[in-house]
């Protein structure tokens, strides 16, 4: 009754959407709460994944594309909430993509929620992931016999894949939490990516923007427990041009992003500002290369390593262990 009143009333279509979503999402809590489950029920659940990995049995997750992620965390786990946090221009929305692209190869289907390129724009970096021809070339060039059989051979690698698109859904959290959830009951998607927190419309004018991050947050990690899908955000990091080393006291907005995160991971270029690697990669040629630092993972430890970067094609990949040690060292200065 109270729904009837409200679409008569002079509430805004974003406030109605919001209301609903409250009350479904109390009918959901209540209707889940009669499934209960021991601790018996649990531990038989962990003696399975243990018989999984004595078989060596592939990942328990979605392919990540990166080894040590893959074996510190089994890839990408159902109802984790994944942050990816970088300075401006650091490379988060590659790496998002980078991830994206292997998990849809991998079969997994993947919803992307952008709020700074269109779905054009995002494929034409996927296919610049895959064809080595640049997005901007793609975009705006003339581009030749040559480069266009290129591009045809990218296009022949992700034509296809599972990733799905809302443009219509990309600036207010009630519609991306709608949206992730009708994807998941008409394409049964692995994981969303929501490109980036900080700049989500939340419909709660009483909050500061700290506690919109953080109710952002919680809202997604939620959603991704209740839908048993992973969910990736991405966030801006406060600058520092001193010390421009990603930590989690630099998250934009919020310390409270890094509390409902399962997974906490930096993007760091050196590159970018004339840097030099922190310990224990000081000594290591930044140029083409980035670090990843896992710098919270709540049942996954943290994690360090070094990535290939190719910056014409913005992509992301991994190098192994002689690869890195054959870079080109840095000279350092005294």
């Amino acid at each position: 009754m109270q729904l009837s009143s409200d679409v008569f009333s002079s509430k805004e279509t974003s406030e109605l959407i919001f209301s609903l979503q409250t009350e479904l999402e109390s009918i959901n809590e209540s209707v889940s709460s009669s499934d209960i489950q021991t601790l018996k029920d649990a531990i038989k659940s962990d003696y399975k994944q243990i018989d999984r990995n004595l078989k060596g049995e592939e990942l328990t997750g979605t392919d990540t594309g990166f080894k040590q992620i893959n074996k510190a965390s089994g890839g990408l786990q159902k109802s984790d909430l994944i942050i990816i946090a970088g300075e401006t221009s650091s490379g988060k929305s590659s790496m998002a993509l980078a991830l994206t692209d292997k998990a849809a190869k991998s079969g997994s289907g993947v919803a992307i929620y952008s709020m700074e390129m269109k779905k054009e724009q995002l494929a034409a970096r996927l296919i610049s992931m895959n064809s080595g021809v640049p997005s901007n070339e793609i975009l705006f060039s003339k581009l030749d016999e040559n480069y266009l059989q290129i591009v045809d051979s990218g296009v022949n690698k992700i034509y296809g894949l599972p990733i799905y698109f809302d443009d219509k859904s990309t600036s207010n959290i009630d519609m991306i939490l709608a949206s992730i959830r009708s994807m998941k009951i008409k394409y049964n998607i692995s994981g969303a990516v929501v490109d980036y927190l900080q700049m989500l419309n939340v419909n709660q004018k009483s909050l500061n923007k700290e506690q919109a991050m953080a109710d952002a947050a919680r809202r997604l990690k939620n959603l991704a427990k209740e839908l048993d899908i992973w969910v990736i955000a991405l966030s801006q990091l406060n600058r520092d041009m001193q010390n421009p080393v990603p930590n989690l006291n630099r998250l934009r907005d919020s310390g409270q992003i890094a509390e409902a995160a399962d997974i906490v991971m930096f993007v760091y270029r050196p590159e970018v500002y004339g840097k030099y690697y922190p310990e224990p990669f000081a000594n290591y040629n930044t140029k083409g290369t980035a670090m990843i630092d896992i710098a919270k993972g709540r049942n996954i430890g943290l994690l360090k390593f070094i990535c290939g970067f190719e910056g014409k094609t913005t992509k992301f990949y991994e190098l192994d262990e002689a690869q890195v040690s054959s870079l080109p060292k840095e000279e350092m200065p005294f």
